[in-house]
């Protein structure tokens, strides 16, 4: 049995007889739905590096049949002298993007005085992993009312992802996609980044009626991996998947955030023709 948390008013409220699994509410961001039948493609560059660079993914994202780019203007970043993202010109090369490709934007925002700033250009506000608990955040990208993806923390019980869910839910935003990507585990750097968490992926999905998306690539650390593990998380029955890109050719020494975790357009498109096979057995 799935525990059920007490407190929780809105997430209850959404299943009242506490019985069976709350029906899947479907996100709507920028026009694409999350939470339909087909699981939905998320990619584009961990971090907004360049014009060159994003536009470049942009276009090869849309081209692989993804439905979303994702890219960060922001970046949190273990280290204070590393490179933290272009901040507004970030979010106005999103922008950029955006209008030639036509793919909705989901970026992250990092601190409540950025939710007005960020929001203006985003279709989603992502709150990463680190900010999980950064309760005034949630509170304000709550009350902001455009979808959030929320990223469960790399050291977060199921309690607590689901509480900080709550927080952005009881300001009246129930547009809440929850992402599961990695935790931290005694395997870490032995042959993964995280250890993705696939019981995890079903317990709040029997828990919420929000719909769930895995991140394969933070989990992973090595594009190598991220096939396998979105083949994994399809099967499992998500919702969607978020992927980093690179362009082929690049120096990955050369890219300042993550480089060596980001697949190349082909392998991105063997990704989304998967997740439409996926979608057609489902449909079967």
């Amino acid at each position: 049995m799935i525990p059920r948390f007490p407190e929780l008013k809105v997430l209850r409220a959404a299943d009242p007889d506490h019985l069976k699994a709350p029906s899947t509410r479907p996100v709507v961001a920028g026009g694409v739905t999350i939470g339909g039948a087909a699981p939905v493609v998320i990619a584009g560059p961990c971090t907004v590096e360049s014009r060159e660079q994003t536009l470049g993914i942009a276009r090869a994202v849309r081209a692989a049949g993804a439905k979303m780019l994702r890219g960060g203007a922001y970046k949190p970043r273990t280290s204070p002298y590393s490179f933290q993202g272009l901040g507004p010109e970030g979010l106005e090369i999103l922008a950029e993007a955006r209008a030639e490709t036509g793919l909705p934007i989901v970026t992250e925002v990092l601190d409540p005085r950025l939710v007005e700033l960020v929001g203006s250009t985003a279709d989603m506000l992502q709150i990463g992993s680190r900010s999980m608990q950064n309760f005034p955040l949630l509170v304000e990208v709550g009350r902001f009312g455009k979808p959030v993806l929320l990223k469960r923390g790399f050291g977060a019980t199921l309690e607590e992802w689901v509480y900080a869910a709550e927080y952005i839910a009881l300001q009246g935003n129930l547009d809440i996609v929850l992402c599961e990507r990695g935790i931290r585990t005694f395997a870490n750097g032995a042959y993964d980044r995280a250890t993705l968490d696939f019981a995890a992926v079903h317990a709040v999905r029997q828990l919420t009626p929000f719909p769930v998306v895995v991140d394969p690539t933070h989990a992973a650390g090595d594009a190598s991996l991220v096939p396998a593990l979105s083949a994994a998380a399809l099967g499992l029955g998500v919702h969607g998947l978020l992927i980093e890109v690179v362009l082929p050719g690049v120096d990955l020494d050369q890219i300042r955030c993550d480089g060596r975790q980001g697949v190349t357009p082909d392998v991105l498109q063997m990704i989304v023709e998967r997740a439409a096979r996926e979608a057609a057995v489902t449909r079967g």
